[in-house]
């Protein structure tokens, strides 16, 4: 299906911007190796939007949008959100909705209209999905940088060079999106340094689930979904990783064999750790070893 944006037909102020990819080079960015995948339609900051609104029954892409200043009155699938100063708002392909501008306080809104198969995976990678449409994030500079990144494509000529380079300043900003975390909410935002600096004191030790989410003042369940969302990997898993990392340099710098190894590491079986080690790094110890040597 040939791409379609379905931007707003809200006239854009002076303090504002819209820039809209042509449908040429859209064709040219759903075929390139790399941008087929996922590519942006449109792209836009509106300061003090006054009067915007829209109302889409068929939304054929995808939307994200940043508020950082006013409200706006939305109704997803006939659920009425009010988005404020900080909420990071995703309107999936496939979703009906309208939106409003408060009349006495419009939104200013950073968003960008984007599409490719990619999309839906993006989408759970920042936390989104049936039950969560908003995520309030609260003002993060580094997310700004991004959406302002996209923009920097303007006065190239619509070339295509810039638009592939924009593509992946997209991609950049949605696997941010986990990072950007509101730093005053410690209870959604575990301490990262803490329990990363208590998994490298510890890697002579077997560590539970449980003693990491101790840590950050979290049940287990909670705490995993947590650090996954800010990590992209489950706590036991980073730890596991940390383990690999030092048998690496073990192996590198030290003639210990790899049983004394995984000793040293907590693993009374160096068979099993054999096998993580395996799955980690794609090779045995012994070839590892081997091929490091030569």
């Amino acid at each position: 299906m040939r791409p379609v944006t379905q931007t707003s037909q809200w006239p854009v102020p002076p303090d504002s911007v819209r820039y809209v990819v042509p449908s040429p080079v859209l064709r040219t960015l759903s075929a390139h190796p790399l941008t087929r995948d996922l590519y942006p339609l449109a792209f836009g900051h509106y300061r003090k939007a006054a009067g915007h609104h829209m109302h889409r029954e068929h939304h054929r892409d995808n939307l994200l949008i940043y508020c950082t200043d006013g409200q706006a009155y939305l109704s997803i699938e006939d659920e009425p959100v009010t988005v404020t100063a900080g909420d990071l708002l995703l309107l999936p392909a496939g979703v009906s909705h309208r939106y409003t501008a408060n009349p006495d306080n419009p939104w200013t809104i950073h968003w960008v209209h984007y599409t490719g198969p990619l999309a839906a995976d993006f989408h759970r990678h920042m936390g989104f999905d049936d039950d969560v449409r908003v995520r309030h994030l609260g003002r993060q500079p580094r997310l700004l940088v991004d959406f302002n990144g996209l923009l920097a494509v303007r006065q190239t000529g619509f070339r295509t060079g810039g638009l592939v380079h924009v593509a992946n300043r997209l991609r950049q900003l949605l696997a941010a999106v986990p990072l950007n975390a509101d730093d005053a909410n410690q209870e959604q935002h575990p301490d990262l340094d803490l329990i990363h600096n208590f998994m490298r004191e510890n890697l002579d030790k077997r560590i539970a689930l449980e003693q990491l989410a101790e840590l950050a003042d979290l049940s287990p369940a909670h705490f995993a979904t947590r650090y996954r969302l800010m990590t992209g990997e489950s706590p036991i898993q980073h730890f596991i990783h940390l383990k690999v990392e030092r048998a690496c340099q073990l192996l590198d710098t030290t003639g210990l064999s790899f049983l004394e190894i995984a000793a040293r590491l907590g693993y009374d079986d160096n068979y099993y750790f054999s096998r993580l080690f395996k799955k980690v790094m794609g090779q045995s110890p012994r070839d590892y070893r081997h091929l490091s040597h030569h």
